[in-house]
């Protein structure tokens, strides 16, 4: 691109007096890669391409989905059943053509992530899980590079900046000072499983945007050391210091070796459940008769389930009822997803080892979307 051209699509914001040309040099040449083409991912990828970042990488191994399309805006309804990474790089190239865009159609892992991780400047998380979470943060200490963090669920949603220090902060504090234990499986729930307001991580995935620029840039204050809520019912933001602590990076890879050896599935407890069932499986079952179907949903959960009976026990309270649940008839647990629904089939294999219990894999949206199929 030509100097007057760049300086045409960029005028607006190289006029900013503590920005400029300089800071616009700095992005061309910056660095950027992006873990999730989800909703953090696609707004932060939008602006990152605009605003002129020379290269972009995306790490992405999902397909587009319907259900994604309220806040995954870069995506429409003829991209569903592509994949994330590829559309993305594709609609991002025409929004900026001057820019390179690395795709990765991957799931991360130890090994591909020390390997791809040390080619950036900053990682941008865009990952919607725990285990994903821990695994990018603990790469980026490793190979000592800022983290931006987001995360969004219902209604209100965080970010924040890791592993990096300003003149403001002397110490790196990174995701385990926020989190040094993961949470119990059983008592966290997804955006699949509770919902986010379809806006929510448009705007958390545009802070994301705005502190990578920052970063790359040396202008204003990053959030290093601290985090910034937002709740969207309100309109509040709340902002809080991460202190440093050693006891909570005991668990933390010390080194490379340890890191490619490091079960992040394990360690929060993703794993933790083998006694899953496919729909397929399911309605097997049922029409075989002799089943037991709980449901683990809290109260009032959608989607409603009228094609079949159930028992309804909310896993908050799924341990003291186990007494009242029959061994005579194999039992199949569902939720939205099936991660809480692991959970409860754990809880009845420790409570008691005559229960032949099961997980329903994918939960009941899974089933539903099966049904949807076979109907059309």
């Amino acid at each position: 691109m030509k100097r007057t051209d760049k300086y045409q699509r960029y005028q607006r914001q190289i006029l900013l007096k503590e920005f400029g040309t300089a800071g616009q040099e700095k992005l061309s040449v910056a660095r950027i890669l992006v873990v999730g083409a989800g909703g953090l991912g696609c707004p932060a990828l939008q602006y990152l391409a605009a605003a002129g970042v020379g290269t972009i990488g995306i790490v992405d191994f999902d397909v587009i989905d319907v259900s994604n399309l309220p806040r995954q805006i870069l995506y429409t309804e003829e991209d569903i059943g592509k994949p994330k990474a590829e559309t993305a790089a594709k609609k991002l190239k025409s929004l900026n053509p001057g820019i390179e865009i690395k795709t990765y159609n991957i799931k991360l892992d130890n090994q591909n992530a020390i390997e791809i991780i040390p080619g950036y400047d900053i990682v941008i998380d865009g990952s919607d899980n725990f285990s994903t979470r821990y695994l990018i943060n603990d790469a980026c200490v490793l190979c000592n590079k800022p983290l931006v963090y987001g995360a969004v669920l219902r209604f209100e949603g965080q970010v924040g900046v890791f592993n990096l220090t300003t003149e403001q902060t002397k110490t790196k504090t990174n995701y385990r000072d926020l989190f040094p234990e993961p949470p119990d499986p059983s008592s966290t729930l997804s955006c699949s499983e509770a919902g986010v307001l379809g806006v929510l991580p448009g705007i958390i995935g545009i802070l994301q945007a705005t502190e990578t620029i920052k970063i790359i840039t040396g202008i204003g204050k990053p959030l290093a050391d601290s985090i910034i809520s937002f709740n969207a019912l309100n309109n509040q933001f709340y902002e809080c210091s991460i202190p440093a602590s050693v006891d909570s990076h005991r668990q933390m890879p010390k080194n490379i070796k340890e890191f490619l050896k490091f079960n992040y599935e394990w360690f929060c407890g993703a794993s933790s459940v083998n006694n899953e069932i496919s729909v397929q499986e399911f309605d097997a079952l049922r029409s075989a008769g002799k089943i037991t179907i709980i449901d683990v949903r809290e109260q009032g959960e959608l989607p409603e389930v009228n094609e079949f009976l159930f028992i309804h026990i909310p896993l908050s309270r799924f341990k003291e009822s186990v007494a009242e649940i029959s061994t005579k008839n194999k039992i199949v647990v569902f939720c939205q997803s099936g991660i809480r629904s692991r959970q409860a089939v754990k809880i009845l294999n420790e409570v008691s080892g005559e229960y032949d219990a099961y997980s329903l894999k994918g939960g009941i949206i899974e089933w539903k979307e099966l049904q949807e199929n076979i109907s059309v």
